[in-house]
């Protein structure tokens, strides 16, 4: 697969409990979405890029702002069935590396999708990031999703709790900033069999428990590679983060940034 064509996917839909209408807030003007796709442009890893959507507004938005968009059914449960239905329709069969791109992650880097992308190359089902977690209240808040993995870089386990756990107390700092306390980075970077292997299985009691969708494939069978990186921004989530989100593009892209429009 060293050669294969790699194909971008960045699933939209307008629910979100956090940040209502998420891929259209508006930041330094523009909606999420398009910083999403601007910024998925200036990765050189993708042979061809598309947004998955369910909602008219926001196709209406993508093609506003020159984005190819492919419409979906409206009854997916994750982006990961969001992605897999484009991946299965014609035009895109020839491509066998799927890379989803959240479409919550406007600052994602080029270094990170490629890492993943060559974890796929290399013979893993799934390949995906993962930074040091750093701090003990990230190590202990179950909206940090943490991974351990095998000597092989392998996923182990994805979970909301402390993981590895530490029976004599809390791991020092030292600890937090190594591979062996790691932050689980949304990027997942599939083989074409795996994605569709994973979206056809039913959901595992793992994953119910945890509400972790990556749980489903791991306790299948299918490995997930993890490469670890330095450092990665965070999504956004919330209003907070969309405050700060803003603060950065404009610092960073000022020349993209444009007066508040309406969406």
């Amino acid at each position: 697969m060293t050669h294969s064509p790699v194909l971008g996917v960045i699933p939209a839909r307008l629910g979100s409990e956090r940040l209502p209408r998420k891929p259209l807030q508006l930041l330094a003007g523009r909606p999420l979405i398009e910083w999403v796709w601007r910024n998925a442009r200036r990765i050189g890893t993708f042979d061809a890029i598309v947004v998955a959507t369910d909602s008219e507004e926001i196709a209406s938005a993508c093609r506003g702002f020159g984005a190819e968009v492919e419409m979906t059914s409206a009854d997916h449960p994750s982006g990961t069935d969001r992605v897999a239905e484009v991946a299965t329709r014609r035009r895109f069969r020839g491509y066998d590396v799927i890379v989803n791109v959240q479409g919550d992650e406007p600052f994602l880097e080029a270094d990170h999708v490629a890492r993943a992308v060559e974890l796929v190359r290399g013979g893993w089902d799934v390949g995906t990031v993962a930074t040091p977690v750093r701090t003990v209240d990230a190590w202990r808040d179950p909206a940090v999703v943490k991974v351990v993995r095998s000597e092989d870089g392998g996923a182990l386990y994805f979970s909301r709790a402390p993981i590895p756990f530490v029976r004599d107390g809390e791991p020092p700092e030292t600890d937090l900033a190594s591979a062996a306390f790691l932050r689980h980075v949304g990027l997942y970077s599939y083989s074409r069999d795996a994605l569709l292997r994973w979206v056809a299985l039913p959901v595992g009691e793992l994953e119910r428990r945890e509400r972790l969708e990556q749980l489903r494939p791991l306790a299948a069978g299918i490995s997930i590679g993890v490469a670890v990186v330095e450092s990665a921004a965070p999504g956004v989530d919330t209003p907070a983060d969309a405050a700060w989100a803003e603060t950065r593009i404009r610092s960073d892209h000022p020349t993209d940034a444009v007066e508040s429009m309406s969406a």
